[in-house]
């Protein structure tokens, strides 16, 4: 298996870097291909602008998707992007490792996200859910949060701590649905249940370890793990 590895973390020695080394290590001693794209350390830039193109489709005005079409026309994509999409199309399973800020993936991830994931090459005409570009293909979040899993529990599992019923923050899954449908199972990847490690700031070392072991022993056996539905509600 061909597994893509997209780490957002500005820290290697965070605890979102022994996750993506944990990763590594074990797919790699199991057989499995693996590259890793550490956004910080590559400095990728996620600002999304003409500097995305080779190619010029109209100069006097910037119309981003329209440039993007072009450019996957004639092979416009300035070498970065061209260099992660061919990392995406590369992949049977791609992990995002990445910690959750505001609700959703750090600036750089979404800025790749913006770049990479480009109309006329993940999607378009058409080209979108179980029709999409990347179908056949699996993702996975793997995430750490700075709240509880307590705070983030879902309606019906307790402790319930919020008048809805919900943890403080909501529901978890909620919160990860603009992510798992509106980009992965929108271009057509088939999305695992997500890894999630609640509040590793507040673990001991020993908890802290378990959880790696706990991520090595999924991913020794991610290969039969089937998707999980990402409805709109």
């Amino acid at each position: 298996m061909k597994v893509f590895i997209v780490h957002a973390h500005h820290e290697p020695k965070s605890f979102n870097g022994a996750l993506t080394s944990t990763a590594q290590r074990v797919l790699t001693s199991n057989g499995h291909e693996v590259k890793v794209s550490d956004l910080y350390a590559m400095k990728f830039n996620p600002v999304s602008d003409r500097r995305n193109f080779t190619s010029v489709k109209n100069p006097d005005y910037l119309k981003q998707q329209m440039e993007e079409m072009y450019a996957s026309e004639v092979n416009g994509f300035a070498p970065d992007i061209k260099g992660e999409i061919e990392k995406v199309e590369w992949c049977d399973l791609m992990i995002w490792q990445f910690p959750l800020w505001w609700f959703s993936v750090p600036a750089t991830l979404k800025g790749w996200v913006d770049r990479v994931f480009a109309m006329g090459l993940a999607y378009g005409q058409g080209r979108a859910y179980e029709k999409g570009v990347f179908r056949g293909k699996r993702a996975l979040l793997s995430i750490t949060t700075g709240g509880s899993g307590e705070a983030f529990a879902e309606k019906g599992n307790p402790p319930q701590i919020s008048p809805g019923g919900h943890g403080f923050h909501g529901d978890i899954h909620g919160i990860l649905r603009p992510i798992q449908r509106g980009i992965l199972r929108f271009t057509g990847f088939d999305v695992l249940r997500p890894h999630i490690v609640y509040g590793p700031v507040r673990l001991t070392d020993e908890q802290r370890r378990q959880h790696l072991d706990a991520y090595a022993i999924r991913l020794r056996n991610i290969a039969h793990e089937s998707p999980i539905e990402v409805g709109l509600y």
